[in-house]
């Protein structure tokens, strides 16, 4: 009876977490399943953002005026851009170039 009970609960608790997105720390954008999260990041100047890759192919961070860009990144390898100066950067990954984001950073 314990048993079926730990079972049922193990299988409630995995449906919850499998529907769940992975959530992104605070100034960090996950790269998971194609997708950008959050796909738009408000930080003040100074702030650096990490971007942490949590898919199982590589993908990269480029910035569309050639600000930043990073080398390819493994499953769980990051890379970190330090936004110096207020204003709207839009990036994308370049192997997947349909997968689009934003950082704006204000004063």
């Amino acid at each position: 009876m314990h048993i079926e009970r730990f079972y049922r609960v193990a299988l409630i608790t995995a449906m919850i977490f499998a529907g769940s997105p992975i959530k992104a720390a605070e100034n960090e954008v996950v790269i998971d399943n194609f997708t950008f999260t959050p796909g738009e990041l408000k930080v003040k100047q100074g702030t650096t953002v990490t971007f942490r890759n949590r898919d199982d192919i590589p993908h990269t961070i480029a910035n569309t005026d050639g600000e930043f860009h990073s080398a390819a990144l493994d499953t769980d390898e990051t890379f970190s851009f330090t936004f110096t100066k207020p204003g709207v950067y839009n990036y994308f990954c370049s192997l997947h170039p349909r997968m689009m984001g934003r950082v704006v950073v204000t004063p």
